[in-house]
């Protein structure tokens, strides 16, 4: 925008390609913003455009409470925050002027359902909407901090097409050429709406909305920037479909957000307008049960999936209350809580405004953890439950722990496996093709899931090399691994194998369809990993690209037979446990600090008063010193020992 309005453009006769600058600056600059739409009687949230404390004040009175107040030019809902009384008000405008020259004060739609669709345009005028997707959190928290499915599950008919048709109005209007995001409230009990923004450009949104899809966005869009028409390009996806077409789906997809608040001292966990997420995921499946089970996991925070591993310390109905109103990170089990607690679908909606529908959704896949009783020594569980089960998204592990307790869960989970594949209970395999399966496809996009008879493909039958991707970015693991993982992945193919890769982070580039032969958008859990692997018998698997999730995996596979590339499980596991890794050091005759491994707090102290405080408490097989604590005094030894058992469960 800057280079436009010094006209340094014109002056180095440079032409931008895509959406006119002039589009950019209709949609940032909220004042013209709310102009453009007025022109085609859409509606947009009643706002006022202020650069002074004084004209916020002036503003906020004239809409009235309770107020939103957000800094403009800005991205992931920085400086931003909602205004019950003057107050709130002035605070919250001081921080937004901190963030940029102007603020937007506008009416609060808080509680208002929050919808989002992609859109495209070709320099010809024709027009598509690729992907809606849904926040399962009404508007008052972020997107970015939100759960979001697509497509959405709750809007009627009529409000789908209502939405579209503006939608397509909007982009028209405004003269967008290529891709852009379009985002409503949607007032849950009428079919009023409200556009909040237009994004002119690829957002995060849209790079969820292409892998949720299969529809390549950022390859159209830059393909329309340079002026073909959408009639004109092909997608490279489906490699059978015109561009100008769209995507059908016979899948649900979820993201879910993952923070890391625990790594900060002090910090307020509430989760609202403002985004603090380091990461997200995204589950695949053929049920709401199915995609929101697998994306819990896929968070990597020690959950099983909705329902409770086993019982928390006990909350009271106060608690539950808070938590449901006013939301942290942990909101989701707080629903959980309140189910136990014998909360209805109704009470849990009137105070968290979240959908009936989902609230449905997760009511079932709590009763099922009703049903699944603990189970005698020699009993096995029968058929009817166990396929029941899998196709509400409970892992072998979950059923393992419901079935026979949390003691040797590993060896319960594989005996649930066997049982299993002993009734035939198998998930298949399934292409995401953009075409709900109406036409064939040539897709290597896939996931796996336990509603479905037969595979949509074959196994690979030529030399395979499957690489496991690192998973979910979090405070010390990001883009660093998947940069390791592609690399592997194009050196494997260089070499001349097929190269099978599997993982559900939709922010990184190893799932990207066209980086790999295969891309199974997957669970990277011992469960997940040895079904993909006992159907497409790779000649090795690479796990030492993918950072500490694939690590843990390594034992695990070797006890299993797989056959892992590079260095040996046996040789990882000596230098990621602290204890085996101690004794390597001893032999060597190489100095460390003294140390023990301990298992009850009586010993603990007793080493401590051998070698005084400060003390280091490290788990084992943890990447980025997660849970790793410098202590000085009992009181934190206790504390944070609690810390470092919850992290790592199953090692010293």
């Amino acid at each position: 925008m800057q280079l436009y309005r010094n006209n340094i453009f014109e002056k180095y006769n440079v032409r931008v390609l895509g959406t006119p600058v002039q589009s950019i600056i209709d949609t940032e600059d909220r004042d013209i913003f709310i102009d453009k739409l007025n022109e085609i009687d859409v509606k947009t949230a009643r706002s006022r455009a202020v650069t002074t404390m004084d004209d916020a004040i002036a503003a906020g009175l004239e809409i009235g409470f309770p107020l939103i107040i957000r800094a403009a030019f800005a991205l992931g809902g920085l400086g931003s925050g909602f205004a019950d009384n003057e107050d709130e008000l002035r605070a919250l405008a001081e921080r937004a002027f901190a963030t940029s020259s102007q603020i937007l004060v506008e009416e609060s739609l808080k509680g208002w359902k929050e919808v989002e669709y992609e859109v495209v345009r070709d320099c010809y005028d024709n027009c598509i909407t690729v992907c809606n997707m849904e926040n399962f959190d009404p508007i008052g928290i972020h997107t970015g901090e939100s759960i979001v499915v697509a497509p959405s599950q709750t809007l009627s008919n009529r409000e789908y097409h209502k939405l579209r048709q503006i939608g397509i109005k909007t982009i028209r209007h405004l003269g967008i050429v290529g891709e852009c995001n379009i985002q409503y409230a949607l007032d849950p009990v009428s079919e009023d709406y409200r556009v909040i923004e237009v994004n002119a450009r690829l957002s995060r949104s849209s790079a969820l909305a292409s892998k949720a899809t299969g529809y390549p966005l950022a390859f159209v869009a830059a393909k329309l920037a340079l002026g073909y028409g959408l009639f004109e390009v092909k997608n490279s996806v489906t490699q059978t479909t015109s561009a100008l077409f769209e995507p059908a789906l016979d899948y649900v997809v979820v993201k879910l957000p993952r923070w890391d608040l625990g790594k900060f001292d002090g910090v307020t966990r509430q989760i609202g307008s403002s985004m603090k997420s380091v990461g997200e995921v995204m589950a695949i499946g053929r049920s709401f049960e199915e995609a929101i089970q697998k994306g819990l996991r896929m968070l990597d925070t020690g959950r099983r999936g909705f329902v409770a591993n086993r019982p928390e310390a006990p909350v009271t109905n106060a608690q539950v209350d808070k938590l449901l109103s006013d939301p942290n990170e942990e909101r989701i089990f707080a629903i959980n809580q309140a189910f136990e607690l014998g909360y209805t679908v109704q009470q849990i909606h009137d105070l968290t405004k979240i959908d009936l529908w989902f609230l449905q959704r997760l009511s079932t896949i709590f009763e099922m953890g009703q049903r699944l009783l603990p189970l005698g020594d020699g009993t096995a569980p029968e058929k009817a439950l166990l396929a029941e089960a899998k196709k509400l998204g409970f892992s072998d592990m979950q059923l393992a722990a419901k079935f026979y307790g949390e003691n040797n869960l590993r060896t319960s989970e594989l005996r649930v496996r066997k049982r299993r594949k002993e009734l035939g209970i198998l998930p298949v395999v399934k292409q995401i093709d953009t075409l709900a399966a109406e036409f064939p496809a040539k897709t290597n996009y896939l996931y796996l899931t336990y509603h479905g008879t037969e595979n949509d493909l074959a196994p690979e039958t030529e030399k395979s090399v499957a690489v496991l991707g690192s998973g979910v970015y979090r405070i010390g693991s990001s883009v660093e691994f998947d940069w390791c993982g592609v690399n592997a992945i194009q050196t494997a193919a260089a070499e001349g194998y097929k190269t099978i890769v599997i993982n559900y982070n939709p922010e990184t580039v190893s799932t990207d369809y066209d980086v790999s032969d295969r891309l199974y958008f997957e669970e990277l859990s011992f469960e997940r990993v040895m079904d993909i692997l006992d159907f497409e018998q790779p000649g090795g698997v690479i796990l030492s690209t993918g950072g500490q999730i694939p690590n843990n995996l390594a034992m695990r596979l070797h006890q299993e037979n797989v056959p892992v590339l590079g260095t040996s499980p046996e040789r990882i596991d000596e230098a990621e446990n602290r204890h085996k890794f101690s004794s390597i050091m001893d032999e060597l005759g190489i100095s460390q600090p003294r140390w023990s491994e301990l298992s009850t707090l009586e010993g603990v102290f007793d080493f401590v008063g051998k070698v005084g405080f400060p003390v280091l408490i490290r788990p084992s097989y943890v990447l980025s010193g997660a849970a790793m604590n410098v202590v000085s005094n009992n009181y934190e030894l206790e504390t944070f020992l609690k810390l470092a058992k919850e992290v790592s469960t199953e090692y010293p």
